[in-house]
C-alpha cells in the first residue's frame, strides 16, 4: 500500500510539473511560437465551426465554436487567445472557408453571425487576460464563472448586430440569438472549466497575483 501511495504521489508531482512546465514555456515562448499556436487555435476554431445545426425559429445555428473560444483564452492567455479568434476572423473574412458551412467573406461578418465572431475576440482576450493575471482564476469555480463572463460578451457583440442586421428589437434579439443557445453553451462552460482547472498550474508561472 506504500508503495502505491508513492507511485501516485510521484505520478502526481510529473503531472504538476509537466503542467507548469508547458504554461512557463509558454509564458516565455519566443513571439512567432505563440503567433503559431494562436493560428492553431484559429483552425481549431473554424473545424468546430463546421458542426452545426439550425433550429427552426433562429437564423442562428448552433456551432461548436464557443468551445474553442472558451479554451484559447485560458490555453494561450491574454493577447495570443484574442489573436486567435482574431485571426480567425480576419483570415475568414479575407476568403479562407472556416466560417460555419465552409462560408467565407467581408458578407459573413457584416451577417446575422457576424457579431459573435467579434465577440470571440474579446471574449478570448478577456478569459486570457484573468487567467494570466490572476492565480484565484484558476479554481473551477474562477473558471466557471469566467466562462460565463465570456459567453455574454459573445451574447452581447452577437444579438447587437443581429438586432440591427434583421431589424428587430434587442428583446426580440435576444430570444433569437442567444435564450435558445444559453444552455448548450453553459454545457460548453462547463467542460471547458473542467479541462482548465486540470491543466492550469496553481502556481505562478510569470507575473501572476494573488
Amino acid at each position: 500500500m506504500s508503495e502505491l501511495g508513492n507511485n501516485i504521489k510521484n505520478l502526481s508531482v510529473k503531472y504538476d510539473s509537466a503542467r507548469y512546465n508547458f504554461f512557463k514555456w509558454r509564458f516565455e515562448s519566443p513571439a512567432l511560437n505563440k503567433v503559431a499556436l494562436a493560428f492553431a487555435f484559429a483552425c481549431f476554431t473554424g473545424i468546430l465551426a463546421q458542426l452545426r445545426f439550425y433550429l427552426p425559429y433562429t437564423p442562428v445555428p448552433v456551432t461548436g465554436q464557443v468551445f474553442a473560444v472558451l479554451l484559447s483564452g485560458v490555453i494561450l492567455g491574454k493577447w495570443y487567445g484574442g489573436m486567435s479568434q482574431g485571426l480567425y476572423g480576419g483570415l475568414g473574412a479575407a476568403g479562407i472557408p472556416w466560417f460555419s458551412e465552409g462560408k467565407a467573406g467581408m458578407e459573413v461578418l457584416s451577417g446575422v453571425t457576424g457579431g459573435y465572431i467579434i465577440g470571440f475576440i474579446f471574449a478570448s482576450l478577456i478569459i486570457g487576460w484573468f487567467t494570466d493575471r490572476y492565480l484565484r482564476s484558476r479554481s473551477f469555480a474562477g473558471l466557471f464563472s469566467l466562462m460565463v463572463l465570456g459567453i455574454a460578451i459573445i451574447y452581447l457583440f452577437g444579438v447587437i448586430q443581429l438586432s440591427l442586421v434583421l431589424g428587430v428589437n434587442f428583446q426580440k434579439a435576444i430570444e433569437l440569438g442567444a435564450l435558445p443557445f444559453l444552455a448548450v453553451d453553459i454545457y460548453k462552460g462547463l467542460i471547458v472549466s473542467a479541462i482548465a482547472a486540470a491543466i492550469i498550474p496553481k502556481k505562478p508561472f510569470g507575473d501572476e497575483v494573488e
